[in-house]
């Protein structure tokens, strides 16, 4: 099986694209309900697909005058280590640079695989300044 895949895309992933990517990864499983909502209220995304499918993805939610947080960012395990999470983020990042004024604060939550991605990419901690923190439920 040829691992060649298309360059990214700004196109959302089909919902079953989304829910399937999220989870095949390793991210926490979304109902569709929950995917829906991802799908519709993206500020953008950027998407990797092979032979049609979606292999990689992330998205930015967003006011698109100041704050901006990546999101979702997966590939499938099967293409992880091809640099394609890089493609992504690269291409979220030329996003928010081409549409956003100077002084945009682009923030994201840095599970353990992807840290150092985003590291190599200019994001650092924001301890002790601010501290990530999220609703209990």
């Amino acid at each position: 099986m040829s691992h060649t895949a298309d360059a990214p895309t700004r196109t959302p992933p089909t919902l079953e694209d989304y829910l399937h990517v999220r989870a095949a990864s390793g991210l926490s499983p979304k109902t569709a309900a929950q995917g829906e909502g991802a799908l519709a209220g993206s500020w953008c995304w950027s998407v990797v697909r092979h032979q049609g499918r979606t292999v990689a993805m992330g998205r930015v939610i967003g006011d698109g005058g100041w704050y901006f947080h990546i999101a979702d960012m997966a590939t499938l395990p099967e293409h992880q280590g091809r640099g394609l999470g890089r493609r992504v983020l690269a291409d979220l990042l030329a996003q928010v640079d081409e549409a956003a004024p100077d002084g945009a604060y682009v923030t994201l939550m840095a599970d353990a695989p992807g840290r150092r991605l985003y590291e190599s990419m200019g994001f650092v901690e924001t301890a002790p300044e601010s501290l990530g923190m999220r609703r209990a439920p």
